[in-house]
C-alpha cells in the first residue's frame, strides 16, 4: 500500500514540505491541515505592505488555491487537529476526522499571547497574525484615528511604522529601555526608538499597561506608571508562543515547542516538525534554537520533507530575516541571546549601519540596516564558527570578503 503522509499546518513549512513531496515524485497521499479557511500564505505582509493596503492576499499566497490539487496535495483548510494518536497513527480533527498517517510533520506555528490584563476583552483591542486579524486592524485604520501599540518587538514595531505611514496616530507602549531591547541591546535599539520619533510616534519606554478602560469599546489606556493615553484603537504585539496544546498526551516530546534533531525528527518514529513550533538542535551553533522567521519556515519544511523521504538532510541553514520599517530595510542573521563584544561598522547614528554581535571574538549574530549586502558577507562569518579580529569588521576600508575567506 502506497505511504500516507500527513502534514498539520497549513503554513509556509507545511506548505513547503508538501510541494517538495510531489516534486520528489513520492508515491501515496499528501493531506496538508490547516486551522485557517486560507490556502497557506506568507504571513511578513500582514503587518507591512498588506496592512497598508498596497499589496493584496493573493500576492502573499504560498501558491494559488488550485496548484493543490492540481499536484495531488489533499487540502484540509478551516479545522484545526485536536490530537494525534501516535499508536494507531491518526490525527483526529475537531470535527472529528481522523486521518492516518504513516509519516507526519507537525508545522503548525505559533499563536499569539493572550493579554490578561484588565478590561482586555473590550472592542477594539487587536492582536496581529492571521490575515484575519489584519483585516480587522485596516477596518480600523484611517488617518487621524489614535492608535496605541502595546509592545515593540518586530511585529509591534513593524505595526506602528505602518499605522504612521497611514497617517494615525500613534503611541507604542514598551517594557524595555528601547524597542527590541532583548535582542538589540541598548545602542541600536536607541537607534530604533529614535526612528519611530522623528516618524511621529510617541514612545513610551520602561513602563507596561494597567489596564484598558472603556464602556463596550477600548476608549484609553492607563499604565501602571498612571499615564492615560486615549485611543480608538488598540493593537497588542506581546509575542507568540508555540501551538502544541493539542499534542498533549501524544509523548511527542515538547520544550518550546517540538523538540527535534538536525534531521527534523522528533523522539517517535517517522514523525517530524518544521518551522516555527520546531526547536531543533543547530549544528552550527549547537544548541537547540526555535526560530519565528520566513526564511526558516520555507528552508526547513522542503529539508524535513527530504528526511520524511528517507533522503538524510541535516538542517543548518543560518536564520535569517528583514522587518521594513519606514525608510529602513533591517536585514538580520544567525542567533544570539547574549553578547561580550558589539562591533558596529558605519555610524548608529545614521541610515546605513552593520551591528555584529560577538561571543569570544565569534559572530553569533548582526543585524544591518541598509546594508543587505554586508549581511549576506556576514553570513559567511557566522557559519565559519572562526575567531575575527573586531577592528577588521568595524573598518570600512576591508572588505568583508576577505575575512571571510
Amino acid at each position: 500500500m502506497a505511504p500516507a503522509f500527513v502534514i498539520v499546518g497549513a503554513s509556509l513549512a507545511g506548505a513547503s514540505a508538501a510541494i517538495t513531496l510531489r516534486k520528489a515524485g513520492v508515491a501515496g497521499s499528501v493531506t496538508l491541515i490547516g486551522a485557517e479557511p486560507e490556502a497557506p500564505y506568507e504571513r511578513p505582509p500582514l503587518s507591512k505592505a498588506y496592512l497598508r493596503g498596497q499589496a493584496s492576499f493573493d500576492s502573499a499566497l504560498v501558491r494559488v488555491p488550485a496548484f493543490y490539487a492540481e499536484h495531488g496535495i489533499a487540502t484540509v483548510l478551516g479545522t484545526a487537529a485536536s490530537r494525534i494518536d501516535t499508536d494507531r497513527r491518526f490525527v483526529e480533527l475537531v470535527d472529528g476526522r481522523r486521518f492516518p498517517f504513516d509519516s507526519l510533520l507537525l508545522a503548525t506555528g505559533t499563536r499569539v499571547r493572550q493579554l490578561t490584563t484588565s478590561g482586555a476583552s473590550l472592542q477594539g483591542i487587536h492582536s496581529l497574525r492571521t490575515v484575519a486579524d489584519a483585516n480587522r486592524i485596516r477596518a480600523e485604520m484611517s488617518p487621524g484615528r489614535r492608535a496605541v501599540v502595546v509592545g515593540m518587538g518586530f511585529i509591534g514595531s513593524e505595526v506602528a511604522a505602518s499605522l504612521r505611514q497611514d497617517g494615525l496616530d500613534v503611541t507604542a507602549i514598551e517594557p524595555s529601555k528601547t524597542p527590541l531591547y532583548r535582542v538589540f541591546g541598548e545602542t541600536v535599539g536607541r537607534r530604533i526608538a529614535e526612528l519611530h520619533r522623528v516618524h511621529g510616534v510617541r514612545t513610551v519606554f520602561e513602563d507596561t499597561v494597567e489596564s484598558f478602560d472603556g464602556d463596550q469599546r477600548v476608549a484609553a489606556v492607563v499604565t501602571k506608571n498612571g499615564r492615560r493615553f486615549g485611543c480608538d484603537f488598540v493593537v497588542a504585539g506581546i509575542g507568540v508562543e508555540p501551538a502544541v496544546g493539542f499534542l498533549d498526551g501524544s509523548g511527542i516530546h515538547t520544550d518550546n515547542g517540538i523538540v527535534v534533531d538536525e534531521y527534523c525528527r522528533t523522539n517517535l518514529e517517522g514523525i517530524y516538525a518544521a518551522g516555527d513550533v520546531a526547536n531543533h538542535y543547530h549544528p552550527v551553533f549547537k544548541r537547540r534554537i526555535r526560530v519565528e522567521h520566513w526564511q526558516n519556515a520555507m528552508r526547513q519544511g522542503a529539508a524535513a520533507a527530504h528526511n520524511m523521504l528517507g533522503e538524510p538532510v541535516i538542517y543548518d541553514d543560518i536564520p535569517w530575516f528583514w522587518s521594513d520599517q519606514y525608510d529602513w530595510n533591517l536585514q538580520y542573521a544567525g542567533f544570539h541571546r547574549s553578547w561580550d563584544q558589539l562591533v558596529v561598522r558605519g555610524q548608529p547614528d545614521g541610515n546605513s549601519f552593520l551591528a555584529c554581535y560577538l561571543n569570544d571574538s565569534r559572530i553569533d549574530a548582526a543585524i544591518a540596516v541598509n546594508r543587505g549586502l554586508d549581511l549576506r558577507r556576514v553570513i559567511r562569518l557566522i557559519k565559519a564558527r572562526q575567531p575575527v579580529d573586531p577592528r577588521r569588521i568595524a573598518d570600512e576600508s576591508t572588505d568583508l570578503r576577505q575575512i571571510a575567506a
